[in-house]
């Protein structure tokens, strides 16, 4: 009777341990294929980042000028809504 409680408390400790080795190789394992997700998913980011075209750069003076041309003839009743509307997509479309 005096065998059993050491023997016990071994069985006890050891199996406490193998399974905390076991939850700790597990959190391991998850951390390695977040890491590794996280990873490819950035490299997608990057290639899609790399492929995509360069904006195009702004207005030029010109259409900005004819553009502040229309808003006065707009604002002086000259010209009608749908004919601004008509005439700034035709001059942000050049």
């Amino acid at each position: 009777m005096f065998r059993r409680r050491p023997l016990m408390r071994a069985a006890v400790v050891g199996g406490a341990a193998y399974h905390m080795g076991k939850r700790s190789a597990q959190h391991e394992q998850d951390e390695a294929e977040l890491a590794a997700y996280q990873q490819q998913e950035y490299a997608q980011n990057y290639a899609a980042q790399q492929s995509a075209p360069a904006p195009a750069a702004g207005m030029s003076d010109s259409k900005f000028d004819e553009l502040q041309r229309l808003a006065q003839l707009k604002e002086q009743g000259i010209l009608t809504d749908a004919e601004f509307e008509v005439q700034k997509a035709k001059i942000l479309a050049s």
